[in-house]
């Protein structure tokens, strides 16, 4: 329709311009009013919205045919702020200082990551002039030529690309991407909105071909920024042959059903492990990512390191670094392990499918993992395990970067939107076990026992009080992340339930509580509140964990040609068929109504009845050739009314 409608316009313009009617330049006015150069108004269809976000302006169509989801604002500052002190490190080992608007001009002290973050050189000032260098700079919006190389593989309208190239500074050239030829349009479009033409580069090719052309060590990208609708596993392979040597691998996934447990088979297709349905499911979410991108990675003979992982709203997100070192490749299988999870109290462990001996620094011997840590029932309630993975079992976060990362937005929070979010999550991140995989919650151990639950500082406490470490975990804010093993959780349970019993009869006897309680515990906990069991977020009261700030808070529909009529279209036969599996309960009268579509048995053989106000099923005569099915009449309930002579005759016949 919209074709048509454009087609007819074109036409008459044409037909005036060989009458000697020229159309003329458009008029400003006219087009903010939605009118064409002729004076006619445009279609409703390719009216413009115009959104503001960070310091870029964008333009989108209304039929919102490209892909846009305003509640991402989180993930694109945060990215914003990762891939600045990315930049402050790369540049600063060559001797540039970046500069950000709205940070005090000083010299920071760079952190040199690129052997793995085990040398770190500190570049002053003062020793930059004693070589006779002069100081070099990088700012927002200007071409760096020893500057980083951007390649954002999907950028549907190049909202994240062009604030790329208006907040980050540093950047020698950024790619905005995408496979749509309307999607790459409306880049161009907005590239020149916001003046950035010299650095932001519009591209319509599929990202995996273009990274696959990007091999060469001279050709990469780096910075690749991944952030498709669903899974990004069909670009992975290609991602970690494009991004330079000690580049910067930004990617986010958004089918969280997946990776949190519901569909295992899709899982290991997608990603080469199995979810488990748990509490922890976000954080192993995070972990099977980081193996899938190490498991590609080690086919060419490259590893990852993680900088970042987060999970936020309704998907995950990884900022990795990716290196070269057939030697170190070596390692990557004692940094993946299965996870043996109890199906009754949900107490897991961890078995690494290698094994790394010897001194750091010195040689390593690899050899095959021994195992499982398990016995083929729980040693708590005697359920079965079930298996998952693998996944990463190492740290997810480099705490020396996020400590950067959250120093920069502190001091500045001005420059994004989401800056108080930002400092919540990432000094929680800060305060995470980083030796610690997975998790258990206070909901979780207390519904096993079927107690009530204690405060979270009552429970930290009796961990410190038995000299164990705890922490939070950014993805659940009820999450018990500690080195204790299960045995001792559960004997900081029984002595919370001795103090708040339980009913025991009420307990089966093959149930994990009866099985739990059954058992007297070894370790007496004191559940004294400490002074340390209240992390520092939480006395500051920082925002950790944002609640929904508004209605349907999640994952928009994909991008389909027709734009905002047809997600309309769509969103009403949602609402029709919104539980059209799920049969509404009956009330008496329209269970009445349905029994009486039934015929009576007794009426039919004359064997006797109830009247027929009493009997719930109908007496009326069948048609010809229609035979009433004892089987298919439900059971009618009995009635005492009986016919006034109690022969059991029928009503006709009493």
């Amino acid at each position: 329709a919209t074709i048509v409608l454009w087609l007819r316009l074109t036409l008459v313009c044409r037909a005036r311009f060989i009458k000697g009617q020229s159309p003329g330049l458009p008029n400003p006015t006219a087009m903010e009013n939605a009118t064409g150069p002729c004076g006619e108004e445009r279609p409703r269809e390719v009216q413009e919205t115009t959104v503001t976000e960070g310091a870029a302006k964008i333009a989108f169509p209304s039929a919102n045919e490209v892909f846009y989801n305003p509640v991402q604002e989180f993930n694109r500052d945060l990215t914003c702020a990762v891939i600045t002190e990315f930049a402050r490190i790369q540049l600063g080992a060559k001797g540039i200082q970046i500069k950000v608007p709205g940070e005090k001009d000083t010299q920071k002290v760079i952190v040199d990551l690129s052997d793995q973050e085990e040398e770190k050189v500190e570049l002053k000032e003062s020793e930059n002039l004693a070589s006779g260098d002069q100081h070099r700079t990088a700012a927002v919006g200007e071409i760096c030529e020893e500057g980083l190389h951007v390649l954002e593989g999907l950028a549907a309208s190049g909202l994240r690309s062009i604030r790329f190239a208006l907040e980050v500074p540093g950047l020698r050239s950024v790619v905005a991407n995408d496979a749509s030829a309307p999607a790459v349009d409306l880049i161009r479009q907005n590239v020149q909105l916001n003046g950035v033409a010299h650095l932001v580069q519009p591209s319509q090719a599929d990202a995996r071909m273009l990274m696959y052309q990007h091999q060469k060590v001279s050709e990469r990208f780096d910075v690749i920024d991944l952030d498709p609708y669903g899974s990004p596993a069909r670009f992975l392979d290609a991602a970690v042959q494009a991004v330079s040597e000690g580049g910067l691998l930004c990617v986010t996934c958004t089918d969280m059903a997946v990776l949190a447990g519901k569909s295992r088979e899709t899982c290991y297709s997608k990603y080469g492990a199995i979810a488990l349905k748990s509490r922890a499911c976000h954080e192993m979410a995070l972990r099977i990512v980081l193996h899938s991108l190490d498991l590609h990675a080690n086919c060419y003979q490259r590893f990852v390191v993680p900088l970042l992982s987060v999970s936020a709203d309704f998907y995950v997100r990884v900022f990795v670094r990716v290196f070269t070192s057939p030697a170190k490749v070596k390692a990557s299988a004692s940094k993946q392990a299965l996870v043996f999870q109890c199906v009754g109290c949900g107490a897991f462990h961890l078995q690494r499918l290698g094994k790394a001996s010897g001194v750091p620094g010195d040689r390593v011997k690899f050899s095959a993992a021994c195992g499982p840590p398990v016995t083929p029932e729980c040693e708590h309630c005697g359920q079965q395990h079930q298996l998952g993975g693998p996944m990463w079992a190492e740290p997810i976060h480099d705490l020396d970067f996020v400590g950067r990362v959250l120093e920069a937005v502190s001091t500045n929070p001005g420059r994004f939107y989401t800056s108080e979010r930002i400092r919540g999550v990432l000094s929680v991140i800060t305060e995470e076990l980083p030796d610690v995989p997975l998790y258990y919650t206070l909901d979780q151990l207390s519904s096993t026992i079927h107690c009530n639950t204690p405060s979270l500082l009552q429970f930290r406490s009796a961990l410190l009080h038995a000299d164990f470490r705890v922490s939070l975990s950014h993805t659940c804010k009820n999450a018990v992340k500690t080195d204790a093993p299960a045995s001792a959780l559960w004997d900081i349970m029984r002595c919370w339930e001795k103090e708040h019993p339980v009913k025991r009869e009420r307990l089966s006897e093959t149930s994990p509580a009866f099985r739990i309680l059954s058992v007297e515990p070894r370790l007496q906990a004191n559940f004294t509140i400490r002074e340390d069991a209240n992390p520092s977020s939480r006395q500051r009261r920082l925002k950790r964990f944002q609640a929904n700030p508004e209605a349907n808070w999640g994952p928009r529909r994909r991008a389909r040609p027709g734009g905002k009529a047809a997600n309309e279209a769509m969103e009403e036969r949602h609402m029709v068929l919104r539980n059209k599996r799920k049969v509404p309960p009956e009330n008496a009268a329209q269970r009445a109504a349905r029994l009486k579509t039934f015929p009576c048995k007794r009426f039919k053989e004359r064997t006797g009845g109830t009247g027929t106000r009493q009997c719930c099923y109908s007496h009326s005569p069948l048609a010809p050739g229609v035979s009433a099915d004892a089987d298919a009449v439900p059971d009618c309930p009995e009635t005492s009314n009986q016919s006034p002579l109690g022969l059991g005759l029928p009503l006709s016949q009493a």
